[in-house]
Protein backbone atom coordinates (compact mmCIF):
# COMPACT_ATOMS: atom_id res chain seq x y z
CA UNK A 1 0.00 0.00 0.00
CA UNK A 2 1.33 3.46 -0.93
CA UNK A 3 1.89 5.94 1.89
CA UNK A 4 2.05 8.99 -0.41
CA UNK A 5 -0.60 10.80 -2.49
CA UNK A 6 -0.98 9.84 -6.13
CA UNK A 7 -0.26 12.45 -8.80
CA UNK A 8 -3.89 12.45 -9.93
CA UNK A 9 -5.11 13.36 -6.43
CA UNK A 10 -2.57 16.19 -6.24
CA UNK A 11 -3.93 17.50 -9.56
CA UNK A 12 -7.51 17.26 -8.23
CA UNK A 13 -6.45 19.22 -5.16
CA UNK A 14 -4.85 21.97 -7.25
CA UNK A 15 -7.84 22.12 -9.60
CA UNK A 16 -10.28 22.43 -6.67
CA UNK A 17 -8.09 25.14 -5.14
CA UNK A 18 -8.10 27.13 -8.36
CA UNK A 19 -11.85 26.67 -8.93
CA UNK A 20 -12.85 27.75 -5.43
CA UNK A 21 -10.42 30.67 -5.42
CA UNK A 22 -11.81 31.86 -8.75
CA UNK A 23 -15.39 31.48 -7.51
CA UNK A 24 -14.63 33.41 -4.33
CA UNK A 25 -12.93 36.18 -6.32
CA UNK A 26 -15.95 36.48 -8.61
CA UNK A 27 -18.26 36.59 -5.59
CA UNK A 28 -16.25 39.45 -4.13
CA UNK A 29 -16.29 41.28 -7.46
CA UNK A 30 -20.08 40.91 -7.64
CA UNK A 31 -20.57 42.90 -4.40
CA UNK A 32 -24.04 41.56 -3.61
CA UNK A 33 -26.32 43.70 -1.48
CA UNK A 34 -27.52 40.75 0.61
CA UNK A 35 -25.72 38.36 2.94
CA UNK A 36 -23.49 41.09 4.37
CA UNK A 37 -22.11 40.85 7.90
CA UNK A 38 -22.42 44.25 9.58
CA UNK A 39 -19.97 45.36 12.30
CA UNK A 40 -21.64 45.82 15.68
CA UNK A 41 -18.91 47.35 17.90
CA UNK A 42 -19.14 44.29 20.17
CA UNK A 43 -18.01 40.98 18.76
CA UNK A 44 -17.91 41.95 15.08
CA UNK A 45 -15.15 44.53 15.01
CA UNK A 46 -14.36 44.56 11.28
CA UNK A 47 -14.42 48.07 9.84
CA UNK A 48 -16.78 47.57 6.89
CA UNK A 49 -19.57 45.10 6.00
CA UNK A 50 -18.28 41.82 4.55
CA UNK A 51 -20.01 39.03 2.71
CA UNK A 52 -21.11 35.94 4.64
CA UNK A 53 -21.65 33.91 1.46
CA UNK A 54 -18.21 32.28 1.38
CA UNK A 55 -19.76 28.83 1.61
CA UNK A 56 -21.19 29.16 -1.92
CA UNK A 57 -17.95 28.65 -3.93
CA UNK A 58 -16.98 25.82 -1.54
CA UNK A 59 -20.33 24.12 -2.16
CA UNK A 60 -20.05 24.52 -5.94
CA UNK A 61 -16.53 23.07 -5.91
CA UNK A 62 -17.64 20.14 -3.74
CA UNK A 63 -20.53 19.38 -6.09
CA UNK A 64 -18.00 19.38 -8.93
CA UNK A 65 -15.98 16.86 -6.96
CA UNK A 66 -19.04 14.63 -6.55
CA UNK A 67 -19.66 14.83 -10.32
CA UNK A 68 -16.03 13.93 -11.01
CA UNK A 69 -16.18 10.98 -8.63
CA UNK A 70 -19.36 9.74 -10.36
CA UNK A 71 -17.52 9.76 -13.69
CA UNK A 72 -14.35 8.17 -12.35
CA UNK A 73 -15.87 5.48 -10.08
CA UNK A 74 -18.76 3.38 -11.43
CA UNK A 75 -21.45 2.85 -8.83
CA UNK A 76 -20.43 5.96 -6.89
CA UNK A 77 -23.86 7.61 -7.00
CA UNK A 78 -25.66 4.47 -5.84
CA UNK A 79 -23.74 4.66 -2.55
CA UNK A 80 -23.11 8.37 -2.12
CA UNK A 81 -26.33 10.01 -3.30
CA UNK A 82 -27.78 10.20 0.26
CA UNK A 83 -24.67 12.09 1.38
CA UNK A 84 -24.89 14.43 -1.64
CA UNK A 85 -28.59 15.09 -0.97
CA UNK A 86 -28.23 15.82 2.75
CA UNK A 87 -25.12 17.97 2.30
CA UNK A 88 -27.13 20.04 -0.15
CA UNK A 89 -29.94 20.36 2.40
CA UNK A 90 -27.64 21.40 5.23
CA UNK A 91 -25.84 23.96 3.06
CA UNK A 92 -29.15 25.42 1.90
CA UNK A 93 -30.29 25.90 5.51
CA UNK A 94 -27.10 27.73 6.44
CA UNK A 95 -27.03 29.76 3.21
CA UNK A 96 -30.61 30.96 3.71
CA UNK A 97 -29.67 32.02 7.24
CA UNK A 98 -26.72 33.97 5.83
CA UNK A 99 -29.07 35.81 3.48
CA UNK A 100 -31.77 36.41 6.12
CA UNK A 101 -31.54 35.07 9.72
CA UNK A 102 -33.83 32.07 10.28
CA UNK A 103 -33.40 31.77 14.04
CA UNK A 104 -31.59 29.13 16.09
CA UNK A 105 -34.63 26.86 16.49
CA UNK A 106 -35.37 26.76 12.76
CA UNK A 107 -31.75 25.95 11.94
CA UNK A 108 -31.59 23.21 14.57
CA UNK A 109 -34.80 21.62 13.27
CA UNK A 110 -33.37 21.74 9.75
CA UNK A 111 -30.16 20.05 10.89
CA UNK A 112 -32.08 17.33 12.71
CA UNK A 113 -34.25 16.88 9.63
CA UNK A 114 -31.22 16.43 7.36
CA UNK A 115 -29.73 13.93 9.83
CA UNK A 116 -33.01 11.98 9.92
CA UNK A 117 -33.14 11.89 6.12
CA UNK A 118 -29.61 10.46 5.98
CA UNK A 119 -30.45 7.88 8.65
CA UNK A 120 -33.60 6.84 6.78
CA UNK A 121 -31.45 6.25 3.68
CA UNK A 122 -29.39 3.65 5.59
CA UNK A 123 -26.32 5.77 6.31
CA UNK A 124 -26.01 5.22 10.04
CA UNK A 125 -23.96 3.97 12.98
CA UNK A 126 -25.40 0.50 13.63
CA UNK A 127 -22.60 -1.33 15.39
CA UNK A 128 -19.21 -0.61 16.87
CA UNK A 129 -16.10 -2.76 17.02
CA UNK A 130 -13.67 -2.83 19.91
CA UNK A 131 -10.55 -1.13 18.45
CA UNK A 132 -8.30 -3.29 20.66
CA UNK A 133 -10.00 -6.57 19.74
CA UNK A 134 -11.47 -6.67 16.26
CA UNK A 135 -13.77 -9.60 17.02
CA UNK A 136 -15.85 -7.82 19.67
CA UNK A 137 -18.94 -6.12 18.22
CA UNK A 138 -21.40 -3.86 20.00
CA UNK A 139 -24.79 -3.66 18.32
CA UNK A 140 -26.52 -0.39 19.06
CA UNK A 141 -30.04 -1.52 18.22
CA UNK A 142 -32.52 1.23 19.11
CA UNK A 143 -29.61 3.51 20.07
CA UNK A 144 -28.47 3.63 16.46
CA UNK A 145 -30.88 6.45 15.59
CA UNK A 146 -30.01 8.92 18.41
CA UNK A 147 -26.28 8.21 18.15
CA UNK A 148 -26.30 8.84 14.38
CA UNK A 149 -28.40 12.02 14.65
CA UNK A 150 -26.28 13.43 17.49
CA UNK A 151 -23.11 12.76 15.49
CA UNK A 152 -24.50 14.45 12.37
CA UNK A 153 -25.87 17.47 14.25
CA UNK A 154 -23.02 17.97 16.72
CA UNK A 155 -20.12 18.20 14.25
CA UNK A 156 -21.59 21.05 12.10
CA UNK A 157 -22.47 23.03 15.22
CA UNK A 158 -19.00 22.54 16.70
CA UNK A 159 -17.44 23.83 13.47
CA UNK A 160 -19.87 26.76 13.42
CA UNK A 161 -19.13 27.57 17.07
CA UNK A 162 -15.40 28.03 16.50
CA UNK A 163 -15.96 30.16 13.37
CA UNK A 164 -15.11 33.34 15.26
CA UNK A 165 -11.73 34.22 13.80
CA UNK A 166 -10.65 34.75 10.20
CA UNK A 167 -9.44 31.47 8.71
CA UNK A 168 -10.11 29.32 11.79
CA UNK A 169 -13.06 27.12 10.75
CA UNK A 170 -11.86 26.85 7.14
CA UNK A 171 -8.35 25.89 8.30
CA UNK A 172 -9.67 23.25 10.68
CA UNK A 173 -11.92 21.98 7.88
CA UNK A 174 -8.88 21.69 5.60
CA UNK A 175 -6.95 19.61 8.15
CA UNK A 176 -10.00 17.43 8.88
CA UNK A 177 -10.61 16.84 5.17
CA UNK A 178 -6.99 15.78 4.67
CA UNK A 179 -7.35 13.48 7.67
CA UNK A 180 -10.49 12.02 6.09
CA UNK A 181 -8.56 11.47 2.86
CA UNK A 182 -5.97 9.50 4.85
CA UNK A 183 -8.77 7.43 6.41
CA UNK A 184 -10.10 6.70 2.92
CA UNK A 185 -6.63 5.76 1.70
CA UNK A 186 -5.94 3.28 4.51
CA UNK A 187 -9.50 1.91 4.27
CA UNK A 188 -9.11 1.33 0.49
CA UNK A 189 -11.92 3.80 -0.40
CA UNK A 190 -10.51 5.73 -3.40
CA UNK A 191 -13.79 7.57 -3.98
CA UNK A 192 -13.60 9.00 -0.44
CA UNK A 193 -10.01 10.05 -1.04
CA UNK A 194 -11.05 11.94 -4.18
CA UNK A 195 -13.97 13.73 -2.49
CA UNK A 196 -11.94 14.63 0.61
CA UNK A 197 -9.08 15.91 -1.56
CA UNK A 198 -11.50 18.10 -3.52
CA UNK A 199 -12.94 19.49 -0.29
CA UNK A 200 -9.42 20.18 0.97
CA UNK A 201 -8.60 22.01 -2.25
CA UNK A 202 -11.81 24.03 -2.06
CA UNK A 203 -10.98 25.16 1.48
CA UNK A 204 -7.42 26.01 0.46
CA UNK A 205 -8.74 28.22 -2.33
CA UNK A 206 -11.19 29.89 0.05
CA UNK A 207 -8.46 30.53 2.64
CA UNK A 208 -6.68 32.74 0.11
CA UNK A 209 -9.43 35.30 0.82
CA UNK A 210 -10.32 34.24 4.39
CA UNK A 211 -6.90 34.33 6.05
CA UNK A 212 -6.52 37.39 8.35
CA UNK A 213 -7.55 40.02 7.48
CA UNK A 214 -10.46 38.25 5.78
CA UNK A 215 -12.10 39.71 2.70
CA UNK A 216 -15.06 37.30 2.99
CA UNK A 217 -16.55 35.17 5.75
CA UNK A 218 -17.47 31.49 5.72
CA UNK A 219 -21.00 32.06 7.03
CA UNK A 220 -23.30 29.44 8.49
CA UNK A 221 -23.71 27.84 5.06
CA UNK A 222 -19.98 27.14 4.78
CA UNK A 223 -19.53 26.11 8.43
CA UNK A 224 -22.50 23.73 8.36
CA UNK A 225 -21.32 22.27 5.04
CA UNK A 226 -17.81 21.59 6.37
CA UNK A 227 -19.11 19.95 9.55
CA UNK A 228 -21.82 17.87 7.90
CA UNK A 229 -19.46 16.80 5.11
CA UNK A 230 -16.95 15.50 7.68
CA UNK A 231 -19.66 13.83 9.78
CA UNK A 232 -21.54 12.19 6.89
CA UNK A 233 -18.52 11.15 4.84
CA UNK A 234 -16.92 9.53 7.87
CA UNK A 235 -19.90 7.17 8.03
CA UNK A 236 -18.95 5.90 4.55
CA UNK A 237 -15.22 5.79 5.27
CA UNK A 238 -15.22 2.15 6.36
CA UNK A 239 -17.42 -0.92 6.60
CA UNK A 240 -20.13 -0.64 9.24
CA UNK A 241 -18.36 -3.24 11.35
CA UNK A 242 -15.22 -1.08 11.66
CA UNK A 243 -16.84 2.36 11.77
CA UNK A 244 -15.63 3.11 15.33
CA UNK A 245 -12.01 3.47 14.23
CA UNK A 246 -12.97 6.06 11.61
CA UNK A 247 -15.12 7.98 14.11
CA UNK A 248 -12.31 7.97 16.68
CA UNK A 249 -9.96 9.45 14.10
CA UNK A 250 -12.36 12.36 13.51
CA UNK A 251 -13.03 12.85 17.23
CA UNK A 252 -9.32 13.05 18.07
CA UNK A 253 -8.60 15.26 15.05
CA UNK A 254 -11.35 17.66 16.21
CA UNK A 255 -9.75 17.96 19.65
CA UNK A 256 -9.42 21.77 19.56
CA UNK A 257 -12.99 22.57 18.42
CA UNK A 258 -14.42 19.95 20.81
CA UNK A 259 -12.40 21.37 23.70
CA UNK A 260 -13.52 24.91 22.83
CA UNK A 261 -17.14 23.74 22.76
CA UNK A 262 -16.83 22.04 26.16
CA UNK A 263 -15.25 25.18 27.64
CA UNK A 264 -18.09 27.25 26.18
CA UNK A 265 -20.81 25.00 27.62
CA UNK A 266 -19.18 24.89 31.07
CA UNK A 267 -18.47 28.63 31.06
CA UNK A 268 -21.99 29.66 30.08
CA UNK A 269 -23.67 27.14 32.37
CA UNK A 270 -21.68 28.29 35.40
CA UNK A 271 -22.37 31.94 34.58
CA UNK A 272 -26.08 31.39 34.03
CA UNK A 273 -25.84 32.53 30.39
CA UNK A 274 -27.81 30.73 27.63
CA UNK A 275 -25.58 28.04 26.10
CA UNK A 276 -26.18 29.22 22.52
CA UNK A 277 -25.39 32.87 23.28
CA UNK A 278 -22.29 34.00 21.39
CA UNK A 279 -19.47 35.56 23.37
CA UNK A 280 -15.86 36.66 22.96
CA UNK A 281 -14.37 34.10 25.36
CA UNK A 282 -13.35 31.34 22.94
CA UNK A 283 -9.83 29.92 22.82
CA UNK A 284 -8.82 32.14 19.89
CA UNK A 285 -10.12 35.24 21.70
CA UNK A 286 -8.07 34.32 24.77
CA UNK A 287 -4.91 33.89 22.71
CA UNK A 288 -5.36 37.39 21.26
CA UNK A 289 -5.84 38.78 24.79
CA UNK A 290 -2.56 37.12 25.80
CA UNK A 291 -0.75 39.16 23.15
CA UNK A 292 -0.83 36.87 20.12
CA UNK A 293 -1.55 38.53 16.80
CA UNK A 294 -4.50 37.02 14.95
CA UNK A 295 -2.19 35.33 12.46
CA UNK A 296 0.04 33.83 15.18
CA UNK A 297 -2.96 32.67 17.21
CA UNK A 298 -4.35 31.05 14.09
CA UNK A 299 -1.08 29.29 13.26
CA UNK A 300 -0.71 28.07 16.86
CA UNK A 301 -4.18 26.50 16.73
CA UNK A 302 -3.38 24.99 13.33
CA UNK A 303 -0.26 23.34 14.75
CA UNK A 304 -2.11 21.86 17.71
CA UNK A 305 -4.84 20.60 15.38
CA UNK A 306 -2.25 19.09 13.03
CA UNK A 307 -0.68 17.13 15.90
CA UNK A 308 -4.11 15.82 16.93
CA UNK A 309 -4.89 14.85 13.33
CA UNK A 310 -1.67 12.82 13.22
CA UNK A 311 -2.61 11.17 16.53
CA UNK A 312 -5.99 10.28 15.05
CA UNK A 313 -4.39 8.70 12.01
CA UNK A 314 -2.08 6.81 14.35
CA UNK A 315 -5.14 5.27 16.03
CA UNK A 316 -6.26 3.95 12.65
CA UNK A 317 -2.85 2.54 11.76
CA UNK A 318 -2.11 1.00 15.17
CA UNK A 319 -5.58 -0.49 15.65
CA UNK A 320 -6.42 1.49 18.77
CA UNK A 321 -3.05 1.11 20.53
CA UNK A 322 -2.62 4.90 20.48
CA UNK A 323 -5.98 5.61 22.13
CA UNK A 324 -4.40 5.90 25.63
CA UNK A 325 -1.80 8.30 24.23
CA UNK A 326 -4.49 10.37 22.52
CA UNK A 327 -6.58 10.38 25.71
CA UNK A 328 -3.64 11.53 27.82
CA UNK A 329 -2.78 14.22 25.26
CA UNK A 330 -6.38 15.46 25.30
CA UNK A 331 -6.46 15.61 29.10
CA UNK A 332 -3.14 17.49 29.32
CA UNK A 333 -4.27 19.87 26.57
CA UNK A 334 -7.49 20.61 28.47
CA UNK A 335 -5.67 21.26 31.77
CA UNK A 336 -3.03 23.43 30.12
CA UNK A 337 -5.61 25.42 28.13
CA UNK A 338 -7.85 25.97 31.17
CA UNK A 339 -4.95 27.44 33.17
CA UNK A 340 -2.87 29.17 30.50
CA UNK A 341 -5.85 30.79 28.75
CA UNK A 342 -7.22 32.11 32.04
CA UNK A 343 -10.42 30.07 32.33
CA UNK A 344 -9.05 28.99 35.71
CA UNK A 345 -7.18 31.71 37.61
CA UNK A 346 -5.34 29.28 39.92
CA UNK A 347 -5.87 25.61 40.66
CA UNK A 348 -5.12 26.29 44.35
CA UNK A 349 -7.87 28.92 44.51
CA UNK A 350 -10.21 27.15 42.12
CA UNK A 351 -12.86 26.46 44.76
CA UNK A 352 -13.12 30.13 45.72
CA UNK A 353 -13.26 31.13 42.05
CA UNK A 354 -16.05 28.63 41.46
CA UNK A 355 -18.03 29.94 44.44
CA UNK A 356 -17.75 33.50 43.10
CA UNK A 357 -18.89 32.29 39.70
CA UNK A 358 -21.93 30.63 41.27
CA UNK A 359 -22.82 33.92 43.00
CA UNK A 360 -22.69 35.66 39.62
CA UNK A 361 -24.80 32.85 38.20
CA UNK A 362 -27.56 33.62 40.72
CA UNK A 363 -27.38 37.27 39.72
CA UNK A 364 -27.68 36.31 36.05
CA UNK A 365 -30.64 34.02 36.74
CA UNK A 366 -32.34 36.87 38.65
CA UNK A 367 -31.75 39.17 35.66
CA UNK A 368 -33.31 36.55 33.40
CA UNK A 369 -36.38 36.42 35.64
CA UNK A 370 -36.71 40.23 35.53
CA UNK A 371 -36.28 40.19 31.74
CA UNK A 372 -38.99 37.55 31.29
CA UNK A 373 -41.28 39.59 33.54
CA UNK A 374 -40.65 42.64 31.33
CA UNK A 375 -41.47 40.53 28.27
CA UNK A 376 -44.77 39.45 29.84
CA UNK A 377 -45.49 43.09 30.71
CA UNK A 378 -44.96 44.05 27.06
CA UNK A 379 -47.98 41.84 26.30
CA UNK A 380 -50.07 42.69 29.39
CA UNK A 381 -49.68 46.48 29.55
CA UNK A 382 -52.37 48.43 27.72
CA UNK A 383 -50.34 51.62 27.24
CA UNK A 384 -46.74 52.41 26.39
CA UNK A 385 -46.34 54.61 29.48
CA UNK A 386 -47.39 51.73 31.71
CA UNK A 387 -44.89 49.39 30.08
CA UNK A 388 -42.08 51.96 30.20
CA UNK A 389 -42.49 52.26 33.96
CA UNK A 390 -42.31 48.48 34.38
CA UNK A 391 -39.27 48.28 32.09
CA UNK A 392 -37.36 51.00 33.93
CA UNK A 393 -38.09 49.27 37.25
CA UNK A 394 -36.95 45.87 35.94
CA UNK A 395 -33.74 47.30 34.46
CA UNK A 396 -32.92 49.19 37.66
CA UNK A 397 -33.26 46.05 39.78
CA UNK A 398 -30.56 44.48 37.61
CA UNK A 399 -28.19 47.46 37.69
CA UNK A 400 -29.19 48.67 34.22
CA UNK A 401 -30.63 52.02 33.13
CA UNK A 402 -32.26 53.53 30.04
CA UNK A 403 -30.47 56.87 30.44
CA UNK A 404 -26.82 57.83 30.66
CA UNK A 405 -25.70 58.66 34.18
CA UNK A 406 -22.54 59.11 36.22
CA UNK A 407 -20.29 56.03 36.44
CA UNK A 408 -22.27 54.20 33.74
CA UNK A 409 -21.13 52.89 30.39
CA UNK A 410 -23.18 52.14 27.24
CA UNK A 411 -24.25 48.63 26.24
CA UNK A 412 -25.27 48.39 22.56
CA UNK A 413 -28.27 46.18 21.77
CA UNK A 414 -29.30 45.23 18.23
CA UNK A 415 -33.05 45.12 17.64
CA UNK A 416 -34.94 43.00 15.13
CA UNK A 417 -35.90 46.04 13.04
CA UNK A 418 -32.21 46.63 12.26
CA UNK A 419 -31.70 49.54 14.63
CA UNK A 420 -29.27 49.69 17.54
CA UNK A 421 -30.17 51.04 20.96
CA UNK A 422 -28.30 51.60 24.21
CA UNK A 423 -28.91 50.81 27.81
CA UNK A 424 -26.39 51.65 30.51
CA UNK A 425 -24.66 49.59 33.19
CA UNK A 426 -22.95 50.81 36.33
CA UNK A 427 -19.20 50.33 36.45
CA UNK A 428 -18.08 47.91 39.13
CA UNK A 429 -14.44 46.97 39.57
CA UNK A 430 -15.22 43.24 39.74
CA UNK A 431 -17.51 43.14 36.73
CA UNK A 432 -16.49 41.77 33.33
CA UNK A 433 -17.67 43.17 30.02
CA UNK A 434 -19.25 39.96 28.78
CA UNK A 435 -21.39 39.61 31.90
CA UNK A 436 -22.93 43.06 31.46
CA UNK A 437 -23.57 42.47 27.77
CA UNK A 438 -25.21 39.15 28.59
CA UNK A 439 -27.46 40.79 31.18
CA UNK A 440 -28.53 43.51 28.75
CA UNK A 441 -29.20 41.00 25.97
CA UNK A 442 -31.78 39.24 28.13
CA UNK A 443 -34.05 42.28 27.78
CA UNK A 444 -34.04 42.16 23.96
CA UNK A 445 -37.30 40.14 23.63
CA UNK A 446 -39.16 42.69 25.78
CA UNK A 447 -37.74 45.64 23.82
CA UNK A 448 -38.48 44.04 20.44
CA UNK A 449 -42.07 43.21 21.42
CA UNK A 450 -42.70 46.71 22.79
CA UNK A 451 -41.34 48.36 19.63
CA UNK A 452 -43.47 46.00 17.54
CA UNK A 453 -46.58 47.10 19.47
CA UNK A 454 -45.98 50.82 20.00
CA UNK A 455 -43.21 51.77 17.55
CA UNK A 456 -40.91 53.43 20.07
CA UNK A 457 -40.01 53.54 23.76
CA UNK A 458 -39.64 56.96 25.39
CA UNK A 459 -36.10 57.48 26.64
CA UNK A 460 -34.62 54.55 24.70
CA UNK A 461 -31.51 55.87 22.98
CA UNK A 462 -31.31 54.79 19.34
CA UNK A 463 -27.95 54.87 17.56
CA UNK A 464 -26.45 53.56 14.33
CA UNK A 465 -24.36 50.39 14.45
CA UNK A 466 -21.29 52.34 13.40
CA UNK A 467 -21.59 54.80 16.28
CA UNK A 468 -22.30 52.23 18.96
CA UNK A 469 -19.52 52.76 21.48
CA UNK A 470 -17.70 49.59 22.50
CA UNK A 471 -18.01 48.74 26.16
CA UNK A 472 -14.78 49.43 28.07
CA UNK A 473 -13.06 46.31 29.25
CA UNK A 474 -12.91 47.04 33.00
CA UNK A 475 -11.04 44.39 34.97
CA UNK A 476 -11.70 41.44 32.68
CA UNK A 477 -12.02 38.40 34.92
CA UNK A 478 -10.50 34.98 34.50
CA UNK A 479 -13.75 33.17 35.13
CA UNK A 480 -14.49 29.46 35.24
Amino acid sequence: MRYYPSIINVLFFLAATALCAAGTWLLLRKQMAFGMDQPDARRKLHEAPKSRLGGLPIFITLMGGFALAALKHPGFLSVWWPVILTNTIIFTIGFLDDVKPLGAKVKLLGQIGAACVLYSLDVSIDELTNPFRGGDHFYLGAWSFPVTVIWLVAIPNIINLIDGMDGLAAGFGLLLSLTLACVGHFSSRPELVLIAVVMSGALSGFLVFNFPPAKIFLGDGGAYLIGFFIASSSLLSAEKQSILAALLVIIVAMGVPILDTLFSIIRRTVRGIPIFRADAEHIHHRLVLLGFSKSRALLALYMVSLVLCLLGIGILLRRGLMIPIAGAAGFLLAMFAARYLGYVGSWKRFRGQLNRALVRRRDMLFTGLCARTAEWESERCETLDEFTGELVHALRRCGLHLHAMENAFPLPLHLLDGTTCRVYGLIEESTARERWLAKADLFLPALNRAIERWGNIPGLELVTAASATPVPNHAREHQT
